[in-house]
């Protein structure tokens, strides 16, 4: 099984290009917290490069900025390639089957439009004074 969630901060706006069959793909990292604190006391972080297809790259693309946090649902794709002079690089990523947009997004400088989720409002209680009381006698069950 080969499945990987992760919470973080985008490290850098996404990028959003567009293959030769053109199918949208969206790039970006996010920076995830470690659990503990280092020998100094500070967390430090994992940089995870993540990779998004089709109409949710696209979404990615338009709603995410570097800051923004976001959960990913994915897998981890491992590959290696050759440069020009020769060596050989490796390159791990997650393939996102799902990214949910997490918190609030500031308002652009060119009036884009922002995401922020609005706070749910309480529903309203009753005082206990207000209960009446119920004779177990007469329920059906």
């Amino acid at each position: 099984m080969n499945k990987v969630i992760l919470i973080g901060n985008l490290s850098r706006d996404p990028e959003l290009a567009t293959t030769n069959g053109g199918v949208s793909v969206c790039r970006f990292t996010i920076a995830v917290q470690r659990r503990f604190q280092n020998a100094d006391g500070e967390r430090e972080a994992d940089f995870i490069n993540v990779v998004v297809w089709r109409g949710q790259a696209e979404n990615c693309h338009k709603f995410l900025k570097k800051g923004s946090k976001c959960a990913v649902v994915g897998r981890i794709q491992t590959s290696s390639y050759e440069t020009q002079d020769g060596t050989k690089r490796y390159v791990t990523e997650v393939i996102a089957d799902e990214v949910e947009f997490i918190g609030t997004r500031p308002r652009d400088d060119e009036g884009g439009a922002s995401f922020t989720r609005e706070p749910r409002q309480a529903a309203p209680q009753k005082q206990t004074a207000e209960l009446e009381p119920i004779d177990d006698d007469s329920l059906p069950f």
